[in-house]
Formats: C-alpha cells, structure tokens, sequence
C-alpha cells in the first residue's frame, strides 16, 4: 500500500488532500464532517476584519457541457460572513477533537499593516498549523482593495506576506491569483516576503453565462449580474501550467506549493504532483459530489502509485519539470503520423470531417461493400493529433512516430531560422 503522506512547509498531513478555502470550510459541522470522511486538512473559509461581510443571492453560476455536465462554477460569495469570534472558537474546538488533522487559517485584509498583523496573531492563538493569505479572490474584496487587487502588485504580495511573517511563528501560504499576466512575478514578491508556501490557483475572473430572458450575468441577483470567481476541471490546465512555471524556475525555487485548480479525480492529483506540487487543494469537485470523493481520491491515487512502484508521494513529485521545457527547447525534427484502426472505427467520420475542414485534407473516405473505409495520407498528414482527440472510440486512432533519422534540434538550431538570423 503507497504512502500517501506529504509535507508541506514543514507540516506534516496523512495525505495530500486538503478542502479549500471556501462554502465547505466555513464552520465546525462541515470541517468535521469532512474529516470523518478522510480529508487530510482543511483551508479554514477566509477571515477578515471589520465592517462585516454582507453576501448575496443567487452566489452561483455554472459552465455546463453539452451533456449538462458541470465543468466549471462561478460564485459571487464573498470571505466568511460568520462573526471571526465564532470562527476562531471552532477552530480551536476542531483541532482539539482532531488533532491528526491539518487546520490552516485563511485571512484576508485591508493594505494596513496593523490590520494584517492584528488578524493573523489573533487566527494564529487559534492553533491553526499555518496561515494562508487570500490575495486572489477576484470579486467584491478587491473593489474594496483587497483579495487579486492585492495579488496582482507585486510589491503587495511582498509587503503583506512579511507583515504577517514578522508576528506569527508558523507557516505563511501566500495565495497568488491567476488573474495576472506572469505568475512568477506574484510567486517571486512572495518568496522575498518570506512565505513558506504559495498556495495556487485563485479563481479566474469570469462571466460564465447570460440570461438571454433576463438579460443579465448570471447569477443573478435581482436583475443584475456581475464577474466572478472560476473554478472547477475547466480551469485545471491554466492551474498546472502556473504551478509548472514556479516549480521549474530557479527564482522561485525555496517555495512549496499548495496546487489548487480543477483536481476531481486521481489522475488530477496525480498530475499536479508531477509538475512539483508538495500538496493539493480541492474545492468544486466536493462542492459537486460530496466529502466522500475522497474515497476515490485516496484509492486511485495509492493505486497509481502502487502499479508504478512508488512507495511515497516524493518518489514520482517534479518527475515531470525535466520534460517541461520552453517550446523553443522542443525538438523540431521530430514527426507523427495518424494510423486509423479500420477494424475498430464505428464509421461516424469525425475524423475525417475536422480534418477535412480545420486541419491538413491527410484523411480520404473510401466506400466498400463493408462499409466506409478511412485512410490516412501520410504525405499530407502533419501529426496535429486533432483526429485523435475528436475520436470516440478509445485506441482507434493512434499517433505512430517515424523514424526519420533526424537529429534533435531545437528552434535556434534549426536551419531554416539559423538561415534567417544569418540574413
């Protein structure tokens, strides 16, 4: 059976698998829940300071597929709206009835250093493992100066993580939003204010839909609509690359990383790990399917590791920074080709249709007396993979190599742009 326990920032948690700062984590009766389901730890809702919080209704709005399946949740809540009395009260209560669990406490403020430091020493008394610094939340807080008005200045970021690292002695998680042009600038600014951890994504701001009857953003709000916070599986690759980029970069090297961003299944966790991750974050999928998904997390993931040979979480965590590279560093001579598998193709021509209109013209339809037949023409076909993506049938497409006898060479060395920069 694989190890699943992890470290981060010097915290020690039986597995990875922590709630999110959000609805899940706002009071005793869901975080004890939650942990008698198995979670590893939690984000404590973000705490602030006076004037008191005021949310709204509706809060949520969805991005659905075409099978009305939920890919992505924009809320329009705002931090915690319980008094910070009663929240600092069950903490103390939950670590006590749980002391093999992670509580870490979530706080957000006005650019004030008396008002970060008060708050931070006041949730620290509170026996929390560490504190984590909401400077992503893209809605309400920040038109009021806080949240990602906070995370998008580097300077800020700087400033606000050395305020609370001068008055408490346990970890600082500096929470960087996505909504910002160059992660690393965030992630840097907060290394130099001395945080332990950053802990990423925030959520995206966004408008997920319109009510075309209303004629306003949803969610709605008697009439009225507003941008929000995007999370949920849709936006998991814009979460991997971010926590790649800081992982793989030398000036943020000294950072451990609370990976936040999309992770519903094993396969999820198991990716953001390989790209350096020391932890995970989950939010929507709870939100979705309940405290018990960590059922499935926790087995899919030792099962994983275990058909891998991977006894802990640090045996396969970065395995994959060496392969991310710049797109500059890829190799230019390499070649694909589709190979279409005739005995399992169920003839829907999907295959066909996209690349015949979007991409190369590298599939032809031929009819038989058994049916339609696709092949695909090497010559043209310049190994996009869209064919494969687009088929419905597992393994019937395949992108095959070719061996060209090429050397590796990268976009610098190649001679048609060594021929362009000697010009």
């Amino acid at each position: 059976m694989a190890d699943l326990r992890c470290t981060i920032a010097g915290i020690e948690s039986i597995n990875p698998f922590w709630l999110a700062s959000a609805p899940p984590t706002d009071k005793k009766y869901n975080v004890e829940r939650a942990f008698a389901a198995g979670w590893g730890g939690v984000v404590w809702k973000t705490l602030g300071v006076d004037p008191p919080v005021v949310n709204v209704s509706s809060r949520y709005g969805v991005h659905k597929d075409l099978d009305r399946g939920i890919i992505g949740i924009n809320n329009i809540e705002l931090i915690s709206d319980r008094p910070l009395e009663v929240n600092l009260r069950e903490i103390e209560q939950v670590r006590k009835n749980w002391p093999d669990r992670i509580i870490i406490g979530s706080m957000m403020a006005p650019v004030e250093k008396e008002l970060w430091q008060e708050l931070a020493i006041k949730i620290a008394n509170s026996g929390v493992h560490g504190i984590e610094l909401n400077l992503g939340c893209p809605h309400g807080m920040c038109e009021r100066g806080m949240g990602s008005a906070i995370g998008q200045v580097p300077e800020l970021v700087e400033n606000t993580t050395r305020w609370v690292r001068e008055v408490v002695d346990i970890p600082v998680f500096t929470k960087l939003t996505p909504n910002t042009t160059d992660i690393l600038l965030p992630a840097e600014a907060a290394l130099k204010g001395g945080a332990h951890a950053v802990a990423l994504i925030n959520t995206v701001n966004s408008i997920t839909s319109v009510d075309l009857d209303a004629m306003a953003p949803t969610p709605t709000v008697d009439g009225k609509g507003t941008h929000g916070g995007y999370c949920g599986s849709a936006v998991k690759p814009i979460a991997l690359h971010m926590v790649a980029e800081i992982a793989r970069t030398a000036e943020t090297q000294g950072l451990d990383i609370s990976a936040i961003g999309g992770i519903t299944t094993w396969r999820d966790a198991a990716e953001f790990i390989a790209l350096g991750a020391n932890a995970l974050q989950v939010c929507t999928a709870a939100m979705l399917y309940g405290f018990k998904i960590i059922e499935d997390l926790n087995e899919g993931l030792s099962d994983f590791m275990d058909a891998k040979g991977y006894k802990s979480i640090e045996d396969f965590r970065g395995k994959a920074l060496p392969n991310t590279v710049n797109w500059n560093d890829l190799n230019m001579n390499y070649d694909l080709k589709a190979k279409i598998d005739n005995d399992k193709c169920i003839e829907c021509g999907r295959c066909h249709i996209v690349c015949e209109d979007t991409s190369h013209q590298a599939i032809i339809i031929e009819t038989t007396d058994a049916g339609r037949e696709f092949t695909v023409i090497d010559a043209e076909c310049v190994g996009c993979n869209l064919c494969q993506h687009v088929c419905p049938v597992p393994d019937c497409i395949t992108m095959e190599p070719v061996d060209n006898g090429l050397p590796y060479v990268t976009w610098p060395n190649h001679p048609k742009n060594v021929t362009r920069v000697a010009e």
